[in-house]
């Protein structure tokens, strides 16, 4: 056997085994590389994604402020409620888990896969996407006992607002509810699911009552368990707010219109403080039903009600003002010098402009009227002629002054500021020009004016009060804001105020159902026409006339008793005559009001200022005898001696002058 031997010097060839070698270098080269991006370049985001993962953090509601009647009694709370929320990111099987909430609550699986799709769409990693938004306690019970097998699915507790009183003051509190996308990207504080005001003064007062959140860490396990958590911050509760309403009064005066079955509204308001102690407006609904979540078809019921529960009709409503308005023209054709009290005009049952005819109520006419008689008796011809005499310019002018045909500034939203027309407004809506009778239907509260329940209830006050026009207050308040004065002077708006006394107390006056020996009554009535009626439809009683067609029935009236004053507005949507359908309902709040008869009858020999005050609460508000702008001063404040320490707001229609201003009232009213 021979043996082979290499020759000296020669060596087998290794380059597989340095491509090997150059192959493992590169790798661990690569290797080191990501590991140092990973861990320096990229170290801190990754070291923040699992401090993320491991610590959480959650905000924690503050509780909404309170709010109370004028008596410290609350009527609108907060509750605990529970929701279902879900974390994406704890979730094995999202289908699974969907299914199971559906299992449990009811609610349709479809239904479910779109609320965590938009949820997911809007929320941050590790936030919680709301499945079920109100969970009852005994299906609370049943989550919670299977819910450890479910990681990603938790119980939420948050605050509810819960109305004790339900729909009686609904159209006055609003409600709160989710809020939409739109107030979730003006609003940095809130979030996905957050609640906010939506009407009502918890919409007005929306950035009072919201408190500030606190902010909870917690760290929890790689499943999502809970393992500790400490407080960063205490949230702050909201501020709470007490109401001028008194819910005694607000509950009686709804029963009382409640009673007639008919849409409408009620303002109670004491005229020399501006406070409104009650608003009804009927029918109404359940400010619950919006806290706790509103189905499609709840809504829907609400929103095609013919009767407008939503409406409140205090504030929102705009009607003819029917006969109520003669008391502002008689104001005003006694400012103007174009009346004398004693003056008399014929009516015979109607008058003649050119070819047109004008009908007074009384078909047989009234004979000779004076202003006392006209306005007790609510003579159409009368008014007829003071139109005539004053022309649209005039009226337009003094109704705007008096605060009509703009809003009255009261603390809620979407109020509405009424009508009141002129000759530019009429070409600009209809491309005509005013006509000669548009001037008679303008004085008796017809044609185009509306009006609404409160502006009628501030003027009466201004009535009451010796011409200033208030700011109607639904949050109490120490002192009145006062927005303007009547043009007229003191002794003529106590020749208005004496026929409404008259239209009280005499045998044949419209609101002869208020009197009450024991104390001092004034009222007007007023029948607003909705619609011109068919030939056949006239002469019919109200009960014969179909609903829809029935004329509006007005009452404004004021009282005063042993030196309390208060007015009272009442309007009964299609009602007919205002002294039969709102009577009732004013005198029993004033029987409510003032109780049983007895008691010092108050007199009015130093009208228009009540018996026993003196001088007027409301002449250190005086306005400068100058027409005020629109920019007026703000608000000032009252310190705690009760001096005043800065000028109140006066924000009022370019035209308020003071009473005494003869020069400024004719150049406004001319």
């Amino acid at each position: 056997m021979s043996v082979a031997y290499e020759p000296e010097g020669q060596q087998p060839p290794r380059h597989g085994l340095i491509l090997l070698q150059a192959l493992i270098m590169a790798l661990f080269c690569a290797f080191a590389l990501r590991l140092w991006y990973l861990q320096v370049h990229k170290g801190e985001q990754f070291a923040q994604k699992a401090r993320e993962n491991r610590l959480r953090q959650e905000f924690v509601y503050a509780p909404r402020g309170l709010i109370y009647d004028r008596d410290g009694v609350l009527v609108a709370v907060n509750e605990p409620a529970y929701a279902l929320g879900l974390i994406r990111e704890d979730v094995a099987d999202i289908e699974k888990t969907l299914a199971q909430v559906s299992e449990w609550t009811g609610q349709d699986i479809a239904e479910l896969r779109a609320a965590y799709r938009q949820g997911r769409k809007k929320v941050k990693p590790f936030d919680r996407i709301i499945l079920a938004p109100n969970i009852s306690f005994d299906l609370l019970s049943s989550i919670e006992a299977g819910s450890h097998r479910w990681p990603g699915l938790e119980i939420m507790v948050r605050p509810r607002r819960n109305y004790p009183q339900g729909p009686l003051l609904s159209q006055i509190l609003g409600y709160v509810a989710e809020a939409n996308d739109e107030e979730i990207t003006r609003d940095p504080d809130l979030q996905l699911a957050d609640t906010v005001g939506k009407q009502g003064l918890e919409y007005v007062l929306e950035s009072q009552l919201r408190g500030r959140k606190g902010l909870r860490q917690m760290e929890v396990d790689a499943s999502g368990r809970l393992l500790n958590e400490r407080q960063v911050s205490q949230p702050s509760s909201g501020q709470s707010v007490t109401m001028a309403i008194d819910l005694d009064l607000q509950q009686f005066a709804t029963e009382e219109m409640e009673k007639l079955g008919h849409a409408g509204a009620v303002v109670v308001m004491e005229p020399f403080t501006g406070q409104v102690l009650a608003m009804v407006s009927t029918p109404t609904f359940d400010n619950n039903a919006f806290a706790s979540g509103l189905s499609t078809e709840q809504w829907a019921a609400l929103r095609d009600d013919p009767r407008h529960p939503l409406q409140n009709k205090a504030t929102q409503g705009v009607y003819p003002p029917g006969s109520t308005f003669k008391l502002l023209v008689a104001l005003a054709g006694l400012h103007e010098g174009i009346i004398d009290p004693s003056e008399t005009v014929f009516c015979g049952g109607e008058m003649k402009l050119g070819r047109r005819v004008f009908r007074c109520w009384n078909k047989h006419g009234h004979g000779r009227v004076d202003l006392k008689r006209g306005l007790v008796e609510s003579c159409d011809v009368y008014f007829y002629e003071m139109g005539n005499r004053l022309g649209v310019d005039r009226m337009e002018a003094f109704a705007k002054a008096s605060g009509f045909g703009s809003t009255t500034g009261i603390d809620l939203p979407h109020e509405k500021g009424g009508l009141i027309p002129s000759r530019n407004w009429k070409l600009q809506r209809f491309g005509e020009r005013w006509q000669g009778g548009e001037n008679l239907n303008f004085a008796i509260g017809q044609g185009y004016t509306l009006v609404s329940p409160l502006q009628l209830a501030r003027f009466v006050s201004s009535l009451l009060n010796g011409g200033f026009l208030l700011k109607p207050l639904l949050v109490d308040s120490d002192e009145p804001v006062v927005q303007g004065r009547l043009l007229a002077s003191a002794q003529q708006i106590k020749m208005v105020l004496d026929t409404m006394v008259a239209t009280v107390d005499m045998d044949r006056g419209t609101a002869r159902r208020l009197r009450r020996p024991d104390a001092r009554m004034g009222g007007k009535t007023g029948t607003a026409q909705v619609v011109k009626l068919k030939t056949e439809d006239r002469g019919k009683k109200t009960e014969e006339i179909a609903y829809e067609f029935r004329d509006h029935a007005w009452l404004v009236s004021w009282g005063v008793k042993d030196g309390r004053a208060v007015v009272i507005v009442c309007l009964v949507e299609h009602g007919g005559h205002g002294g039969e359908a709102a009577g009732p309902v004013s005198r029993a709040i004033y029987d409510y009001l003032f109780g049983p008869l007895g008691g010092t009858s108050t007199t009015m020999d130093n009208w228009p200022y009540i018996a026993g005050v003196e001088p007027n609460p409301l002449d250190k508000y005086a306005i400068p005898l100058q027409i005020v702008p629109k920019t007026a001063a703000k608000a000032g404040k009252t310190g705690k001696s009760g001096k005043l320490a800065a000028p109140k707001s006066m924000t009022q229609p370019v035209g308020l002058v003071s009473a005494d201003t003869t020069e400024g009232a004719n150049s406004v009213s001319r």
